[in-house]
């Protein structure tokens, strides 16, 4: 028979593992600290297991506590969603959506529609990061990220495509002026370049071949940045070519701030897609944004 705090419990020890000790658990819930400790104590107790190590120094989940974290993850979805559904209004989303975004794209395309449907949906609230970095949902406790690139790394989650980048190599033209203009792959050898810096490694440019075939291209990485925005104000400064998306460089193109070079081995499309954490039922606030930003996708917003 349940105590009267087992789902109590179940949500100080899923608040533990997503935030890593009882002090940010505590925070989170509005309880002491002991409060939190204790009720984990307590689900331990119960259950026969040790779901969590402690340490001086962290706390880490042991296998069985790893296995457990996921199975409690879904039912409190499911609970989450139930809830939601009872008192939102006309399947209006509610609650809190936990969600990540690549910087440069994140602020200048998803954050205008977020903003939008907060607007809309009083009962939904955001907690928006940015971030080029790799983010474990799970581990994190995130809702819904935004990825650019091929999902290699999806496992355990859902996703829907979005949309696709479209990448051009530019410079700024007094740059051009100064070191002359590229005229095949192999004179970028001898020019300043700007590249895009990924988990701590420089991203590879993509050329396009005659027969349309797309090679991966290491450029000479003058200057690394980890950020679109910081890209394109140096590439608009003149320290170099850089290889970065159409939605990005759009404007800066029609004023003439930036222009394209190679534009033979241009065109090349990364994917953008949204995704989640996979469960039976998608929760609606999910689901609703989800389907806004496709949405969106389709009417040409976020290219």
């Amino acid at each position: 028979m349940r105590s009267p705090d087992h789902l109590g419990s179940i949500t100080a020890f899923v608040t533990t593992a997503q935030s890593g000790s009882f002090t940010a658990a505590a925070e989170r819930l509005g309880l002491t600290k002991s409060a939190v400790g204790k009720s984990v104590a307590r689900l331990e107790e119960r259950l026969g297991l040790k779901l969590i190590q402690r340490s001086t120094r962290r706390l880490s989940l042991t296998p069985d506590g790893q296995r457990y974290l996921q199975s409690c993850q879904s039912a409190l979805e499911v609970l989450d969603q139930a809830e939601a559904e009872l008192s939102s209004h006309a399947a209006l989303p509610a609650g809190r959506l936990r969600i990540d975004l690549p910087a440069a794209f994140g602020r200048k395309r998803v954050l205008p529609y977020l903003l939008k449907l907060a607007e809309a949906c009083p009962a939904l609230t955001l907690t928006v990061t940015f971030s080029e970095r790799f983010v474990d949902l799970i581990e994190e406790g995130i809702d819904l990220v935004v990825r650019i690139g091929e999902l290699a790394d999806s496992s355990g989650l859902a996703a829907r495509r979005l949309t696709t980048q479209k990448l051009v190599i530019c410079a700024a033209p007094a740059y051009l002026a100064r070191h002359g203009t590229p005229q095949t792959p192999q004179d970028l050898e001898a020019h300043r370049c700007i590249v895009g810096l990924r988990r701590g490694q420089p991203v590879s440019w993509l050329l396009r071949e005659a027969d349309g075939r797309l090679t991966r291209y290491i450029p000479p990485a003058t200057h690394e940045f980890a950020d679109g925005d910081a890209m394109l104000g140096a590439a608009i400064a003149g320290c170099g070519l850089s290889q970065l998306p159409l939605w990005l460089v759009c404007e800066a193109l029609q004023c003439g701030t930036l222009r394209t070079v190679l534009t033979a081995h241009s065109g090349a499309e990364i994917p953008i897609s949204a995704l989640w954490p996979a469960s039976r039922q998608m929760p609606p606030k999910i689901r609703h944004v989800v389907d806004a930003l496709v949405a969106a996708a389709q009417q040409g917003a976020l290219d």
